[in-house]
C-alpha cells in the first residue's frame, strides 16, 4: 500500500492520493468473508487510514478553510462525516466479525466514505480552490502530510 505524498505538489493532490488509498481499501474490505485475519487486516488498514487522513485533514486543510466565510459550512459539514465515519468504525470494532451485521456495517461504512470522498473532490475542493492561495496550498499540502505520516507511524505501532 503507497504512502500519499512523493507526487503532491498541493493539498488537493496529496488528499487526493489518500482518498484513492481509502477507496481501495473499502472495496477490498467488502470483498471479505468471515472473520479471517485477511478481513481483520485490511479493516485495521481502513481504520488507520482512515484516523490519519481525518486528522491530518482536519487540523491542517479544514480549520483553514473555516477562516473564510465560504469555507465554514463546508468544513462543519466534513468535519460533521468525519465524526459519523468515526462511530461506524467504533460500531465495526463492537460487532462480530463473523456476523453478518458486520459486513453490513462495513459496507454502511463504505457508502458513507465514498459519499465523502465524492463530495469533497467534486465540491469541496472546489470551493478551496477559490478560497486558498497557491502558497496555502502547497504550504497544506506539506503540513497535511508531515501530520498524516505522523499519525499512520503512531498507528502501526500502537
Amino acid at each position: 500500500m503507497s504512502t500519499p505524498g512523493a507526487a503532491a505538489t498541493n493539498i488537493f493532490e496529496a488528499l487526493r492520493e489518500s482518498h484513492e488509498i481509502q477507496r481501495n481499501l473499502v472495496r477490498q474490505v467488502r470483498e471479505t468473508h468471515g472473520d479471517t485475519p485477511e478481513r481483520q487486516a485490511l479493516f485495521g488498514q481502513l481504520k488507520r487510514e482512515l484516523a490519519a487522513h481525518e486528522l491530518a485533514e482536519d487540523r491542517h486543510f479544514y480549520r483553514l478553510l473555516m477562516e473564510h466565510d465560504g469555507g465554514i459550512d463546508l468544513s462543519r459539514h466534513a468535519i460533521a462525516e468525519h465524526h459519523a465515519l468515526d462511530e461506524l468504525v467504533e460500531d465495526l470494532e463492537a460487532a462480530d466479525p463473523s456476523s453478518p451485521a458486520w459486513l453490513a456495517i462495513a459496507s454502511k461504512l463504505g457508502d458513507k466514505v465514498l459519499h465523502h470522498l465524492k463530495e469533497e473532490e467534486h465540491r469541496f475542493f472546489q470551493v478551496a480552490g477559490k478560497l486558498l492561495t497557491e502558497g496555502q496550498k502547497r504550504s497544506l499540502a506539506r503540513d497535511y502530510l508531515q501530520t498524516y505520516d505522523e499519525a499512520k507511524g503512531e498507528a502501526a505501532t500502537a
